[in-house]
């Protein structure tokens, strides 16, 4: 079998040196070209398409925003975003997704040692594996970004009374939603359509650390209901959505009729931290039936064994399905567990949440 093309995109030789090294360790992968901006890279295009790319957004001569739009109106490659933790390059990270870039990875850490460089590579491997299976889509070069649904969003606080108190029952629901490869777009579509009073809602998209701040204030401006980057102990109530921070599991916890959110450190599960599973686990042992599954687009499995024990629980459990999954390895995964009640186009997945 041949082995799939990766085309490198960035201004910096030592970037480009360093993710070469960590792709070419892939098994079937190798890189097909390396280019120090769009120019070159439009180029190499013109003799040869790869399988994916991977792009840096910060770049002279032509920022990768410019690039991606006019790429994806041509040429509907997977790509890869890597971009530096800083807040111009995790704003516009976010943005390239919007663009139909398909994931989003730190650039990797030169000088790190150790655990770093080991992390680095599992999700430099994964990001590349998983946008070499994903379904680009042509796109309009002058694609415009949805403007704000609404301005007004009511301030809603925690109930702090409830804190310890004895309750044992409750009849509060929650939602939780696992998301990879193509989830960042496919949450967008369902939030959007959320009205203020849907239930609490938590969410697990596999996404580095620092970018989950931005993607979940992108989300904010476009949707009815309260999106968040999730802070440890946070409420889940009604109106809210919680986004996993990067880098951290995220567990739901129960005091008395209070659901709360609990981050925790550790190591990754399923080659992921955040891990979809450690949600989906936390909720079938404190909500149960109170609860309702949903497990969109991604690749892998991450996802699938904790639905299945939400379904044991009681729980409502929902996959996404294949025609509108730009990766229909998470959901085909949890199907294949009998892990799913229903199993829902894109389109239609919000009012499994309503």
């Amino acid at each position: 079998m041949a082995k799939k093309k990766v085309l490198i995109i960035d201004d910096s030789a030592l970037v480009r040196k360093s993710l070469s090294g960590l792709i070419q360790s892939i098994p079937d992968f190798e890189i097909m070209a390396t280019a120090a901006d769009p120019y070159f890279a439009a180029k190499i295009l013109k003799k040869q398409i790869p399988d994916v790319i991977t792009l840096d957004v910060e770049m002279p001569r032509m920022d990768g925003i410019t690039f991606l739009r006019t790429l994806m109106s041509q040429y509907p490659i997977p790509v890869v975003i890597i971009s530096s933790l800083t807040k111009k390059g995790s704003e516009t990270a976010i943005q390239a997704l919007k663009f139909g870039a398909v994931e989003v990875i730190s650039k990797p850490n030169i000088h790190g040692v150790g655990l770093e460089i080991e992390e680095n590579r599992i999700r430099i491997m994964e990001a590349i594996k998983a946008a070499s299976m994903a379904s680009a889509k042509r796109r309009s070069a002058f694609q415009k970004v949805p403007s704000n649904v609404s301005s007004f969003k009511p301030l809603k606080s925690p109930d702090k009374g409830r804190e310890g108190t004895s309750l044992l029952r409750t009849t509060e629901k929650i939602v939780v939603v696992g998301a990879s490869t193509g989830g960042t777009e496919a949450l967008r579509t369902i939030l959007s359509k959320l009205p203020m009073d849907s239930p609490a809602t938590a969410v697990v998209q596999h996404m580095p650390e620092k970018f989950t701040h931005y993607f979940a204030s992108s989300l904010n401006e476009h949707c009815l209901v309260n999106v968040k980057e999730a802070v440890d102990g946070d409420s889940l109530i009604t109106g809210t959505v919680l986004i996993a921070p990067g880098n951290k599991h995220m567990c739901v916890r129960r005091s008395g009729a209070r659901y709360y959110v609990s981050l925790i450190e550790g190591p990754f599960v399923n080659r992921h931290r955040p891990s979809v599973d450690v949600l989906f686990h936390s909720v079938a042992n404190y909500a149960g039936n109170n609860s309702t599954g949903i497990l969109l687009t991604g690749m892998g499995s991450d996802g699938a064994k904790g639905l299945l024990e939400m379904k044991k629980a009681g729980a409502t459990t929902v996959a996404q399905d294949e025609e509108s999954s730009v990766v229909f390895g998470m959901p085909k995964e949890a199907i294949g567990l009998g892990a799913v009640d229903k199993v829902v186009g894109l389109e239609d997945i919000h009012k499994h949440i309503c």
